[in-house]
């Protein structure tokens, strides 16, 4: 559903540290409503197959978006909590592809042949841990399977310390037009910290080979909050990020959750930045990136103005899934390998988790879904809000009104009232026909959707999530 546009630029942006230091907390990144943690084992590989059912019942050429999770590591990164397998053993990589190979053969059958594939992304883990081989034949089997648009947007996300102009070259001939880096920080001593070793000039080289062979997009992806960061370290990393021009930066907020994620053990506590020096590093970035002509898309991501995403943003297109920021609101996604989540239809559904069960779930011929959600009336209508929110700063009551059958104030009376907080405090304009999230009040964003998250008020105290700033 198209927004209409803001008043003002929805990126601009206004960093006050009083207000973040109020309202930094938990909480969820909304790549879906209901998010991940609410999806249930009633959703199972039946009820994915049921979905796929319904789909293919609506007619011919709906749209499709594919995922597709490669775990595989050779090293750890000591703040990831993505789902991954550190191994040097480059025979598992095979062994993986020949059941994605199944999965891939199973959904396909399940979906109308013509249906346009708009968006692929392939992410991990680290992607380019397949030899050449196994990158080629791991294409094939996509494009043998489904029908590609001619000007589908195809990613990767990319370890640079893994790849050479090369592969590069390669990965264009596969298609792929668009590119996302790790970089974290340049500093070698916070490298050292977190186990990644990563010089500025193959970094640059990478770059600089995806430009030369036509790629239309490039993204680097940066992280404050790691161990030994200093305000003075992170504005030199911004100045080289900076030069290189990627057309998107994310700026995530590193989450020291040890607890959840066995990695983070090994970094030391007492080498993080304190919360005032991290506050800091956000506030030189933000300043640094603006001032660079960047625009803030939302939450942690920024982009040049002519970007797709800019462009689509003020537009009132932009749209959010579980690979973040998108243009393309109207595909379903199927998604391969473990732990991957797919949407189909008003469905969400997730793959097993571990290696070994992925497998037997295969093996005994069945699709390896272990759970997910079938979305009410009531869900999708929140899942409109908080999109609105999350993608363009704004709620119009009438638009989501007439969307869903609703008188938007009775509807939602609870939730207009827990926001009086926040507008007392300058994060939101509420009229009788909208909300508007103030330049003030964009990065926290996540702070105003929470309020029209239905499970979130029900089940606060048992929520785990990664904190807002």
């Amino acid at each position: 559903m198209d927004t209409p546009l803001l008043d003002t630029d929805p990126g601009t942006l206004s960093f006050d540290p009083d207000l973040v230091r109020k309202y930094d907390g938990l909480g969820p990144r909304y790549t879906s409503y209901p998010t991940a943690d609410r999806f249930t084992g009633a959703f199972g590989p039946d009820e994915l197959q049921q979905a796929l059912r319904e789909r293919r019942a609506g007619g011919p050429d709906q749209p499709l978006s594919l995922y597709v999770h490669l775990p595989f590591c050779n090293t750890i990164c000591f703040y990831c909590a993505c789902n991954k397998v550190i191994t040097k053993d480059r025979s598992r990589s095979a062994k993986y592809l020949g059941y994605l190979g199944r999965e891939i053969d199973a959904l396909a059958r399940q979906v109308d042949p013509s249906s346009p594939v708009r968006q692929l992304h392939w992410g991990g883990g680290t992607p380019t841990f397949l030899s050449p081989d196994e990158l080629s034949l791991l294409a094939r089997m996509l494009r043998d399977h489904f029908a590609f648009d001619r000007g589908a947007e195809c990613s990767i996300e990319i370890d640079p310390r893994k790849v050479d102009a090369q592969t590069v070259a390669l990965l264009a001939e596969l298609g792929f037009n668009r590119m996302s880096v790790g970089v974290q920080d340049f500093d070698p001593d916070v490298q050292k910290a977190v186990n990644r070793i990563q010089g500025e000039a193959e970094t640059l080289a990478v770059l600089d080979a995806a430009r030369t062979h036509g790629f239309r997009s490039l993204n680097v992806d940066l992280i404050y909050g790691l161990p030994r960061q200093t305000v003075a370290g992170f504005g030199v990393t911004l100045d080289k990020v900076i030069g290189a021009a990627p057309d998107r930066i994310a700026l995530y907020s590193y989450a020291h959750v040890p607890h959840l994620f066995k990695p983070q053990r090994r970094i030391a506590v007492d080498e993080l930045p304190a919360p005032e020096a991290k506050l800091g590093i956000l506030a030189l970035a933000i300043d640094r990136l603006t001032a660079a002509g960047y625009v803030h898309i939302g939450m942690d991501h920024f982009a040049r103005p002519d970007d797709e995403l800019a462009l689509a943003q003020r537009k009132g297109q932009l749209h959010r899934n579980f690979q973040g920021y998108s243009t393309h609101a109207d595909c379903d996604l199927l998604a391969f390998g473990i732990s991957a989540i797919g949407k189909i239809g008003a469905t969400y559904s997730q793959n097993l988790r571990t290696l070994d069960e992925y497998y037997e779930r295969l093996d005994a011929g069945r699709l390896p879904a272990f759970r997910g959600w079938r979305l009410s009336a009531d869900d999708l209508l929140r899942r409109d809000v908080i999109q609105a929110l999350m993608c363009h700063f704004a709620v119009d009551f009438d638009a989501i009104g007439e969307a869903h059958g609703i008188a938007f104030d009775r509807y939602f009376a609870r939730e207009l009232e827990a926001l009086a907080p926040l507008a007392d405090d300058g994060l939101v304009d509420v009229s009788s026909r909208r909300i508007a999230v103030t330049p003030r009040g964009r990065l926290l964003v996540r702070n105003v959707a929470m309020l029209f998250d239905r499970f979130l008020r029900e089940a606060r105290e048992q929520a785990r999530y990664s904190r807002v700033i």
